[in-house]
């Protein structure tokens, strides 16, 4: 296991549930380890009380929490995207019954942010040249799923 691990505090015991829904979405994801409580609970015997599981390799920790503890996008997983296929399969999954946030950021069903961005836009906002990102950002800026074709016109003053 990894030395640091995103632990994620899901209420109303959604870890399970939410564990499986990411490891749908996501290729090389797996269910690793369910912890069940005992009869000390704190919880109900035999309910899940945490589930470890793996994105793309990268480890995660769900805790069945309570509802003092919500999520908010002051956290957010970072997914860099290879395609706009990618993209928009990730997108359209997150963002079932969840919604969009704004540029590249969704929100899915149980309330963790998510950016959803192609591995170009950092090298495209990072360019040397000023006027080619800026453009970049300002193409950006009009999105809310990023469109690789369009940041790409963008960056080449199309």
């Amino acid at each position: 296991m990894q030395k640091i691990v995103p632990f994620l505090w899901f209420e109303d015991s959604k870890a399970e549930e939410a564990a499986k829904f990411y490891t749908s979405i996501f290729k090389n994801s797996k269910i690793v380890n369910t912890v069940r409580y005992g009869k000390s609970g704190p919880g109900l015997e035999g309910s899940v009380m945490s589930v470890t599981f793996q994105l793309e390799g990268q480890d995660f920790y769900a805790l069945n929490g309570n509802p003092q503890f919500k999520f908010t996008e002051a956290l957010s997983l970072f997914v860099n995207c290879d395609t706009q296929e990618e993209v928009d399969q990730l997108w359209e999954n997150l963002k079932e019954g969840g919604m969009e946030l704004g540029p590249g950021w969704v929100k899915d069903k149980f309330g963790l942010a998510w950016q959803i961005v192609p591995n170009l836009l950092n090298e495209y906002l990072s360019d040397p040249d000023p006027e080619k990102s800026q453009r970049v950002m300002q193409a950006m800026m009009q999105m809310n799923k990023l469109d690789i074709e369009k940041l790409k016109q963008a960056y080449e003053g199309r």
